[in-house]
């Protein structure tokens, strides 16, 4: 089998490219990235159970016909991701993000390879207590560029799987929590984190404390994919993929479990999101798809790293 992950090096893709090796032993893992983030060490201590390679290059520009050849499935992780950051950055990220699942979608086509395309919890902005893939279009109000973004580009994905016979899933992830090896702490529960670890307020945006939203462990956005590969689940539908639902209080209160004296400092952000929600994962459970993945279990692995760069 012949695996490319895009945006590999990035934090999920760090953690997935070990894990597919692991899942898919024999396998020809392809992990595309274009390095701006200089995250060079998510390429070592790679599996040796799959045969890896590494292609330096921009999924947006680069020619993506020969090294789709031959692929049976394609992961879409290549993206500017940092939703608060792109406040100002609506154009540039549109044109990176969108172009890039264009042309990785097309090239999908092309090959004849199956795609899993990622997307996000946060094209939500409903007034509903909960909410799922059936929803209205009224509910789904994104408060970021990077949302509105990502909504654009699930319509792109079902209008290539309906017209053109692109094989494909699009998954709406909660936020991520967890440690990887190319991780990053601009997302709320590994900021909190490294916030407390590093004996700094925890920054809470200021309407956000007791609003719920969805949290996705990185086990099981890893066991997610490979479950969809193995299941073939390429059927162009939209499945919410996450964890659990949280309000910040409770991420906090889980993060004194481990660091009990923490202050809070309430702080306002541009895209503050007023409102409460819970996001259900009922389609993607009926698959028999069962999560594993917990909030404690990963802030517990996230402050256990840092305390090691940070104990008196």
């Amino acid at each position: 089998m012949k695996i490319i992950v895009t945006g590999a090096i990035g934090h999920i893709g760090s953690y997935l490219i070990r894990d597919l090796g692991v899942f898919f032993p024999k396998s020809n893992i392809v992990m595309i990235d274009n390095m701006m983030t200089q995250r060079f060490s998510s390429l070592f201590h790679l599996p040796l159970s799959a045969n890896y390679s590494f292609i330096e290059g921009d999924v947006s520009q680069m020619n993506l016909k020969s090294v789709f050849l031959g692929a049976d499935i394609v992961i879409h992780l290549a993206a500017i991701t940092d939703a608060a950051g792109s406040i100002d950055k609506a154009e540039e990220l549109e044109a990176n993000n969108f172009k890039s699942t264009l042309r990785v979608a097309e090239a999908c086509i092309e090959a004849d390879a199956s795609l899993i395309a990622l997307s996000s919890t946060s094209v939500y902005g409903t007034q509903k207590e909960q909410v799922d893939e059936n929803c209205d279009d009224s509910e789904l109000q994104p408060q970021s560029p990077y949302a509105t973004t990502k909504l654009k580009e699930e319509e792109l994905i079902a209008s290539l799987s309906k017209e053109k016979g692109l094989k494909a899933i699009h998954c709406r992830f909660g936020t991520i929590f967890g440690a990887s090896q190319g991780m990053r702490f601009h997302t709320a529960v590994n900021k909190f984190c490294w916030q407390a670890v590093m004996n700094q307020p925890i920054s809470v945006w200021s309407t956000a404390y007791n609003q719920k939203r969805p949290y996705l462990d990185l086990l099981d956005a890893s066991r997610a994919i490979a479950f969809i590969i193995n299941n073939n689940i390429f059927d162009g539908q939209i499945y919410n993929i996450l964890t659990s639902n949280a309000t910040v209080k409770q991420v906090v209160d889980t993060i004194k479990e481990f660091v009990p004296n923490i202050e809070i400092e309430f702080v306002d952000n541009r895209i503050m999101n007023q409102l409460s929600y819970e996001v259900l994962c009922e389609r993607f459970k009926s698959q028999g798809f069962v999560f594993s993945g917990n909030m404690r279990r990963g802030i517990k692995e996230t402050i256990d790293l840092l305390k090691h760069a940070n104990h008196k």
